[in-house]
């Protein structure tokens, strides 16, 4: 009987059936002539039967369809001849041409629209380099897009990626992913909550809170791509790229993981995590092999050693590591503006040695401190536990020590001044070698004027207290005279060079870029002088 029926369903030709699409799926375009799907012979048995004036067929075991070039493979199949309509159930399997296989415990495929639904403990799809895999697979084979709208897993042979929901363009290899989604590799883990993979390109786009974790690191975005294969990544949106040693932080980012390279811009921050120090600026640049970081724009150091901070500004700024002995330096050019609150300073160059808390100032350094000023050709500053310890001033090195009860200046100048301080960052000593120059006023011990002492002497030593000299030693023969303060006349106060220069003293705001310099002040304020004096119709 069976051989019987299958002959005669062999010698039914085709049926002629209306399109019909099921409701919520994508659209498919089947043109004009619509195709019967194909029952192929080898099925151990199959009957047919009418409902509702629509016929149906029910084939079982060793059953395949063909159709559009696509192979069905099932254990029973239920055909509904009017609506092109196929439900197929055990040991499913979609074969489309020599790429594509899908396989599931259940399939409804509709022949109209070549859109076929895979459901199971595991419904898998299949290609040349990859898997991906659901519960429940949604294939257009006409338009070669895969979808699972309940968590799906895709594997290749260097990634493994699951998510919530899924799309992939069997055409394109593009994939698109959303909710939770992870993708682990040998090198990195990254995950999101939606992200678009191209397998071709290795390129991944991807939008919402964003991590990638590798051996040398972690970077966190929301927005950006980033290349599976190189391990490049450029980011949109605020990013940070953390590893042992450093975290990089800037509004758009662009990391190169496997040369450690990076650059930032836009409210850029270089932490150093063994020194605390943190460099920012509008824009940067990081290479970590090298141990080198730029910050330029706005560009600010903070060391973070204690809670006594010191900033430090410039046109820019430079970190550099000495991987060998773990030292940092941090060098500032152009434009230098320093502030800590037990001293403050100019110049136009900098560096700053992390590990020993030195501080090297060139090119028209000046400094202050509490009632002080200090000039040179070259000024080192020496930091212990975070004080100013001493001040070493080379060539035409010059102090300013300000004595407000007599509202007069003690001054010393010469070839080298070594300044030593106390524990609250006064001037304790101060040691001239070559050329020394003072002009200081004696005090007697009611703290009356006495005169103004004016001494020459190839060394001296001078001892401070409460902010003015107390005590003066010459090594060698000195030259001078004590003037009575009736006999003081202007010219004699100032030694050569004397310029007080307080004025230019900078503030944590002007440090910071919070407010303007003095010399930018000056110039604001000339333009508004020289724009006041214009004719009205000149402006």
């Amino acid at each position: 009987m069976k051989n019987i029926l299958l002959m005669c369903f062999l010698l039914i030709s085709t049926w002629v059936a209306g399109q019909v699409r099921p409701p919520g799926l994508p659209n498919a375009a089947s043109g004009g002539q619509q195709d019967i799907v194909e029952l192929l012979p080898g099925s151990d048995s199959l009957t047919y039967s009418t409902e509702n004036g629509i016929e149906i067929r029910r084939v079982v075991n060793n059953v395949r369809f063909k159709h559009k070039g696509s192979i069905l493979y099932c254990d029973l199949a239920i055909q509904n001849v009017a609506s092109n309509l196929i439900q197929a159930y055990g040991h499913v399997k979609v074969v489309q041409g020599d790429t594509i296989t899908v396989t599931g415990d259940t399939l409804l495929y509709y022949g109209n629209t070549r859109f076929a639904i895979v459901s199971g403990k595991k419904a898998v799809l299949t290609d040349k380099n990859r898997t991906l895999t659901s519960k429940k697979l949604e294939y257009d084979m006409a338009n070669g897009l895969a979808y699972y709208r309940l968590p799906g897993r895709t594997v290749d042979s260097a990634n493994v990626l699951t998510s919530k929901e899924g799309i992939y363009n069997t055409r394109s290899k593009v994939f698109d992913y959303y909710g939770d989604v992870k993708l682990v590799n040998k090198k990195y883990v990254l995950t999101t909550d939606t992200l678009i993979y191209n397998s071709v390109t290795k390129w991944s786009y991807f939008n919402g809170p964003t991590k990638i974790v590798n051996s040398d690191g972690t970077l966190v975005a929301k927005r950006g791509q980033y290349n599976t294969e190189t391990e490049e990544s450029s980011f949109s949106t605020r990013t940070m790229v953390e590893n042992d040693s450093y975290t990089l932080t800037g509004d758009s980012l662009f990391y190169d993981s496997q040369k450690q390279l990076g650059f930032a811009k836009g409210n850029v921050e270089i932490l150093a995590k063994e020194d605390k120090t943190i460099l920012t600026g509008d824009e940067g640049i990081y290479r970590g092999t090298e141990g080198f970081s730029k910050v330029f724009g706005h560009a600010l150091v903070k060391s973070l050693v204690s809670e006594d901070t010191l900033y430090i500004r410039a046109d820019t700024l430079y970190s550099v590591e000495n991987k060998a002995d773990s030292t940092r330096r941090l060098i500032g050019d152009k434009n230098v503006y320093i502030f800590k609150s037990d001293f403050q300073g100019r110049c136009d160059s900098v560096l700053y040695n992390t590990a020993d808390s030195t501080v090297f100032f060139f090119r028209d350094p000046i400094l202050w401190g509490q009632n002080y000023q200090m000039e040179a050709d070259s000024i080192s500053a020496f930091l212990v536990n975070n004080k100013i310890d001493r001040m070493l001033l080379r060539s035409n090195s010059f102090v300013i020590s300000e004595d407000t009860l007599v509202a007069q200046f003690n001054q010393v100048k010469g070839r080298t001044i070594n300044a030593y301080f106390n524990k609250e960052s006064n001037l304790k000593r101060v040691f001239v070698d070559g050329n020394g120059q003072s002009a200081y006023y004696a005090l007697d011990e009611d703290e009356k004027l006495i005169g103004l002492n004016r001494v020459e002497c190839g060394k001296m030593n001078l001892q401070f207290e409460a902010n003015r000299v107390n005590r003066i030693a010459f090594l060698g023969q000195p030259v001078g005279s004590l003037i009575p303060p009736q006999n003081i006349k202007a010219p004699q106060r100032q030694l050569e060079g004397f310029n007080w220069r307080i004025g230019e003293k900078p503030t944590l705001k002007q440090t910071i870029w919070a407010e303007d310099t003095p010399a930018k002040q000056a110039v604001e304020k000339a333009k508004e002088v020289e724009t006041a004096r214009l004719p009205k119709n000149s402006k």
